[in-house]
């Protein structure tokens, strides 16, 4: 298993910017725009892990930025951790076993996510290609919010 970043939504992406860039020193490494889904994700890494996120996209904060206003109640403005996976559907499996619920099951063969025992959210992600969807995944439903 591998650390790769954490995730923290924003109100004010400038404002954000401003504090983890400029005051705090971190380093604004790669952003992606999505108009579908209305939102910027902004990746950023400390100076002295900026050659490991050029090479394993880790380790990183993620800033998400949703275009349109939305009040984060509950600690939904922290996203999730996240970790990058030998098998994806072998550690599921694994979780399932000892009684961790799915929420979000590795259909695609690529990402899934779980609940700590806290209700911290964690993304599982699959290390390389997306293995072939199977069964019983493919068709399982999502279960609670993540």
């Amino acid at each position: 298993m591998q650390y790769l970043h954490t995730m923290v939504r924003v109100s004010d992406l400038d404002a954000s910017l401003r504090f983890y860039c400029d005051l705090l020193g971190l380093k604004e490494v790669r952003r992606k725009e999505s108009e579908k889904g209305r939102f910027t994700l902004v990746f950023l890494t400390a100076p002295e892990d900026e050659a490991r996120s050029a090479e394993l996209k880790a380790p990183e904060l993620e800033l998400t930025y949703n275009w349109d206003p939305e009040e984060y109640t509950g600690g939904r403005n922290f996203g999730h951790l996240a970790y990058r996976v030998e098998d994806i559907y072998a550690l599921c499996q694994h979780l399932q076993d000892n009684g961790v619920t799915i929420n979000r099951p590795p259909r695609d063969g690529h990402m899934a996510f779980v609940r700590s025992p806290d209700g911290i959210s964690v993304e599982l992600l699959q290390k390389g290609e997306p293995q072939e969807p199977r069964e019983p995944w493919a068709s399982m439903e999502n279960t609670g919010t993540w």
